[in-house]
């Protein structure tokens, strides 16, 4: 079994307060895991405005497609039209058990 991990961290534009932040990151969170079936969390920053850190699995038992799906959502994060700019991702494959 392997299991690929994901950090991904962003910086929000033009937020105000806590409340537009998670009304961004809820979004982006639903759409992620809807279209790519993943588990994902904001894991990081939760009380700065201005960042956003998510943290992204996925398990399979193939470590190409398992690869294949975070890359998918790191793409679909860098060139996402939402109100934020990745600045740094981190992408671990692990073998579970």
């Amino acid at each position: 079994m392997k299991v690929a991990l994901c950090r991904i961290q962003l910086r929000l534009q033009g937020t105000c307060n806590l409340k537009h932040k998670r009304r961004i990151s809820q979004s982006l969170i639903t759409r992620i895991r809807s279209k790519f079936n993943v588990a994902i969390a904001e894991v990081e920053d939760n009380d700065h405005w201005h960042f956003l850190t998510l943290g992204v699995s996925y398990v399979s038992n193939d470590g190409r497609h398992a690869n294949q799906v975070i890359s998918k959502v790191v793409d679909f994060v860098e060139h996402g039209n939402f109100e934020g700019e990745m600045v740094d991702y981190e992408f671990e494959l692990m073998d579970a058990f």
